[in-house]
């Protein structure tokens, strides 16, 4: 009675957490709400019966409290170092790598409950199958997705012929060897190989999913494995008859699909166009192609433009991420403000790979929360800036989403920079985003173009203002 009550409690707080997680201002309570539930429900398990019947036990291989202690520490350790070691750049890294390790844990749960024999009903047999396939995706298509985002693997898609056919024979595959484990009178000495072709299969599959899919659909790719490492997690839960796995779970894996479903909407692009279409399987250059060359500016010229400016709008991406400018942007921003202008962060709903990303990065630096604009919020006002400052940002402010159809992103709704009097890009260098496609703005007769580190290139700017 109490162990379940302490689950309930687990659970609200958990809910309460992802409530809270949808605004900046009350993300980080959110987080300690699942902290505190989480111990709760880790707490709980050591009363559970099993374990405490493994009190008194003198083989130390048989003492449940000994392997839960041990898996704790070395849980806790991990996670301590990388949150000390982790920059938010790496955070879409980390987040498909503990989607994978969720999926994986599922996976062995799932294969521990199968060792037993041949007494789980088809109930379980089924949730069995479920949470291996579930699972094994979730881990290895995480691990690719996690090598893709860290650079340790191609981040382009990878297409090849009769790719789509295997995938469904595969699946096929899983389906076929699940039926033989889990449908009753079909001969018992075929478990086995029944179930670990079904882990071979799934694991494969995984890869052979994310393979597929690059560029600037990766943060969508995350999302999606998040959701179902949730869902995982759930069927995990049937299996042990576990209540806060199931509640958890199925909160994870609908909270997950809700927030790919907005990705998608934000890139415009649907879940099928998504996980087959090979976006980014190709070099993607408009067939217009460019008509003269970018513009580039000395940090003096565009400080001339600036002092001049009346409105200013910061465009952030992920380069902002990268080069860790957003203190010095607000820095910078206070000067401009100072100047007499008004300024405005316009914020695309996947700016900097995940959603919220940027938003976190800002407000990191102390900016104000009224100044940060959606995408929908700025764009009926942009022809209305005299200034755009696009700060590694690509993809998100391309015209050829709204001028070139056989763009991979033309539908994408963008943050129109391109309306602004003078647009200012900064750029390390002069290659394409992260979806490899050719900006447009960038040759466009407003665009001005300040090579270099975006830090180094917003303190110089903002050190003009303090030499008048």
């Amino acid at each position: 009675m109490i162990i379940n009550l302490a689950y309930i409690v687990a659970c609200v707080l958990f809910i309460l957490g992802i409530k809270n997680l949808n605004k900046p201002s009350t993300a980080r309570y959110g987080n300690m709400l699942s902290v505190f539930g989480m111990t709760i429900a880790v707490v709980a398990v050591f009363f559970e019966g099993p374990v405490l019947a493994s009190w008194n036990t003198r083989n130390w291989m048989e003492n449940s409290y000994l392997w839960i202690l041990l898996a704790v520490a070395i849980g806790s350790v991990i996670g301590i170092v990388w949150s000390k070691k982790v920059k938010m750049t790496g955070m879409p890294e980390l987040v498909a790598i503990y989607n994978g390790f969720g999926g994986l844990a599922s996976f062995f749960v799932a294969f521990t409950q199968f060792l037993p024999g041949d007494g789980n009903g088809i109930q379980i047999a089924v949730s069995i199958c479920l949470t291996i396939f579930t699972g094994a995706i979730t881990f290895t298509g995480s691990m690719l997705a996690w090598g893709k985002l860290a650079g340790k693997v191609p981040g382009r898609a990878i297409v090849f012929k009769g790719q789509k056919p295997l995938n469904a024979f595969l699946i096929l595959a899983v389906a076929a060897a699940s039926v033989v484990y889990v449908v009753p009178g079909i001969d018992a000495a075929l478990n086995w190989p029944a179930v670990l072709s079904v882990m071979a299969v799934s694991l494969i599959l995984g890869f052979l999913v994310v393979m597929p899919i690059g560029g600037g659909d990766m943060p969508v790719v995350i999302s999606l494995l998040n959701s179902l490492s949730g869902l995982a997690v759930a069927m995990a839960g049937f299996i042990i008859s576990n209540t806060v796995l199931i509640v958890v779970g199925a909160t994870v894996g609908a909270s997950g699909m809700i927030l790919t479903l907005i990705m998608c909407k934000a890139m415009n692009r649907s879940i099928r166009n998504l996980l087959f279409s090979g976006f980014g399987a190709t070099d993607a250059v408009s067939k217009k192609g460019p008509t003269s060359e970018p513009k580039a500016v000395s940090v003096e010229d565009a400080y001339m433009v600036l002092e001049a400016a009346q409105s200013v709008v910061f465009i952030p991406g992920y380069g902002m991420a990268v080069a860790q400018a957003q203190h010095v942007v607000k820095e910078l921003a206070e000067k401009l403000e100072a100047n007499g202008a008004e300024v405005s962060f316009a914020v695309h709903p996947v700016a900097g790979r995940m959603p919220g990303h940027m938003n976190v990065l800002l407000a990191e630096a102390d900016i104000a929360y009224e100044q940060l604009k959606t995408m929908d919020e700025m764009n009926p006002v942009m022809p209305s800036q005299d200034v755009a400052i696009v700060i590694g940002a690509n993809d998100v402010v391309n015209p050829a989403a709204e001028t070139d159809k056989d763009s991979p992103i033309y539908g994408m709704p963008i943050i129109k920079a391109y309306e602004c009097k003078t647009v200012f890009v900064l750029k390390r260098g002069q290659g394409r985003g992260f979806s490899g496609i050719e900006n447009e703005l960038f040759y466009m007769p407003n665009t001005l173009m300040i090579y270099g580190d975006a830090k180094a290139t917003i303190s110089a700017l903002s050190g003009e203002f303090v030499s008048e």
